[in-house]
């Protein structure tokens, strides 16, 4: 009786080892995208520092027609950038997409802050790829706002999807 008890303790043990084993191994393929839109270099350079932090891959959002310092005047109401944020409908075109976005279960999108909020662009880029199951985190970048009405703003919009942290990075 002692030993088919010592044999029965000892599989599981076993299988209590692999079992961890194998969520080390899940945990470890867990991938991190740094997805960011800059449209004068701020945000590219605190993307840059969150991948080193996070270990992660980096895609950047490139418009399709780029934006000028005349486009990005705020004080012009008949700038592009200002149009874009009165027209919420806004989607400014982008450049390729991001064709390996399934290998990644943390996706962080980083943006400077327009108008308190993500700039139309990031809604063209959500709005083109599949992020179901995963983990959205916010950061951005902004002379003066908070990233808390970006985030809020995103999480009412993209219902659907898992939000997680913000940031804002200067």
């Amino acid at each position: 009786m002692k030993k088919k008890a010592l044999i029965i303790a000892a599989c599981c043990l076993m299988l209590g080892a692999c079992a961890q084993n194998s969520k080390g191994k899940e945990n470890n393929m867990k991938k991190t995208l740094i997805v960011y839109f800059s449209a004068t270099g701020t945000t590219k350079a605190a993307a840059q520092k969150l991948a080193k932090e996070h270990n992660a891959d980096l895609y950047e959002i490139v418009p399709e027609q780029a934006y000028t310092d005349a486009d990005l005047d705020w004080r012009d109401k008949t700038s592009r950038s200002t149009l874009e944020m009165k027209d919420k409908s806004s989607r400014p075109a982008i450049q390729g997409r991001c064709e390996n976005i399934a290998d990644y279960d943390t996706v962080w999108i980083g943006f400077p802050v327009w108008w308190y909020t993500a700039p139309t662009i990031v809604n063209t880029f959500i709005e083109a790829h599949d992020l179901s199951g995963k983990v959205l985190n916010v950061f951005a970048t902004s002379g003066g706002s908070t990233v808390d009405g970006s985030y809020n703003d995103l999480k009412k919009t993209y219902p659907q999807y898992t939000w997680g942290e913000k940031r804002l990075m200067n």
